[in-house]
């Protein structure tokens, strides 16, 4: 088994990554291979809704790292991801990153455990939090749990390191996920997944 960790700050080795780290630990600890995928800090264009993906699978902008992500996500067995916490959300080029590899694509990541973590100076935390995990929870995704809301503090690796209930907020993340991968992974075989309906869109037009 393992995790694709999507580091989304532009810094590949700042706060977000240091937070996914302490979660990568307790993964490996238990068995579970990790891999942190840094989305860069070169521009990474929004979804236009051309709706390409549908027949590919990938997105047609093949010029960023998004089409990368898309095939490791596939292959997970759970996914994190994090974030800086700009303006009270996250960073603005995470969600364009989102918004692609997810757009079309959300059937294939279903039943897989996800959980979003961010990092903020102060505050705006559960506001970007909230809005990660939306892509999880249309997805069909379990959302593993903390003992906390995912969150850490400080603006340096060093400072978020002192945040020593964050940490261990992200240490139970990462027992926490580790748990719920090997309860999927034993009901394989007897425990089939929930019967889907056929999905009932409506726009809200009379």
């Amino acid at each position: 088994m393992h995790v694709l960790m999507i580091n989304g700050s532009p810094n590949e080795k700042g706060c977000t990554y240091t937070a996914l780290s302490e979660v990568a630990g307790q993964l490996e600890q238990a068995g579970i291979a990790t891999n942190i995928f840094h989305i860069g800090d070169r521009a990474i264009r929004g979804c236009i809704g051309c709706r390409g993906c549908f027949e590919s699978g990938y997105c047609v902008f093949k010029d960023d790292p998004v089409n990368a992500c898309i095939a490791l996500a596939r292959e997970a067995d759970g996914i994190v991801v994090g974030s800086p916490v700009y303006y009270a959300g996250p960073n603005g080029s995470l969600c364009a990153f989102l918004d692609r590899m997810f757009f079309g694509k959300a059937a294939r990541y279903a039943y897989k455990p996800a959980a979003a973590i961010v990092n903020c100076r102060r505050g705006g935390a559960s506001a970007a939090f909230d809005r990660l995990n939306k892509y999880f929870t249309i997805s069909g995704m379990p959302v593993v749990s903390s003992q906390y809301w995912n969150s850490t503090h400080g603006l340096t690796p060093e400072e978020v390191k002192q945040d020593l209930e964050g940490m261990q907020t992200m240490r139970t993340l990462g027992r926490n996920m580790a748990w719920l991968l090997k309860c999927i992974d034993a009901a394989k075989g007897t425990v089939p997944y929930p019967e889907k309906e056929p999905w009932a869109m409506t726009n809200f037009i009379r």
